[in-house]
C-alpha cells in the first residue's frame, strides 16, 4: 500500500487539471517521496486520448506531467527543509517560473510512465527541479524547470487586477 500522496495530504481541495485531487475531469497525478527521501516519484498510465503520433504519447501531456510533478517536488522539498510535514500550516505553494523539457526518445503509448524528480538547487524562493520521465524503464524525457514559492491568494488577486 502506498503512503498518501503529497497532493492528497497537502491540497485535497486542489483543482489543477494535472494534479488536483478534486478536479473531476483531471488526471489526478499522485506524487510521493521515494524511500531515499531525495527523489519524489509518480506513476501515470496515459489514456489513449493523449496520443500524439500513432502509438506515441502526446508531448504536451509529458510537459504537463513534468510540470505538476516537479512543482510538487519543489513544495515537498520546502516542507522537508523546514522540518515540517506536508500539509502543515502555513501551507507551502509554488508556481512554475520556467518549464524546460528535453525529449530524449519517443514515449510509447500503452506503457506505464514513471516520473522521478529531485531538487537540483534552490536560491531563496526559487527552486530548480530535474524530472526524468521513464516509459517501462527507458528514459524518454528530462524536465529542467524552476519553481517559485508564492502566496497563491496574492497571485490570483494580482492576475485578476484586484488590489484588495
Amino acid at each position: 500500500m502506498h503512503a498518501p500522496s503529497l497532493q492528497d495530504t497537502t491540497a485535497p481541495e486542489g483543482v489543477c487539471y494535472g494534479c488536483g485531487s478534486s478536479n473531476p475531469h483531471g488526471l489526478h497525478i499522485k506524487s510521493r517521496w521515494d524511500e531515499d527521501r531525495v527523489h519524489v516519484i509518480a506513476e501515470h498510465q496515459p489514456d489513449a486520448r493523449y496520443c500524439g503520433w500513432p502509438d506515441l504519447v502526446y508531448g504536451g501531456l509529458i510537459a504537463m506531467l513534468v510540470d505538476c510533478h516537479s512543482n510538487w517536488t519543489a513544495m515537498a522539498y520546502h516542507y522537508q527543509a523546514e522540518q515540517r510535514e506536508p500539509g502543515s500550516v502555513p501551507r507551502i505553494d509554488c508556481v512554475t517560473g520556467n518549464l524546460g523539457i528535453k525529449f530524449i526518445k519517443p514515449t510509447p503509448m500503452g506503457v506505464p510512465l514513471t516520473l522521478r524528480a529531485r531538487v537540483e538547487g534552490d536560491v531563496g524562493r526559487k527552486t530548480q527541479v530535474i524530472c526524468e520521465v521513464y516509459a517501462g524503464g527507458v528514459l524518454t524525457a528530462i524536465g529542467d524547470s524552476v519553481f517559485v514559492r508564492v502566496d497563491t491568494g496574492q497571485l490570483a488577486a494580482a492576475a485578476h487586477g484586484r488590489t484588495d
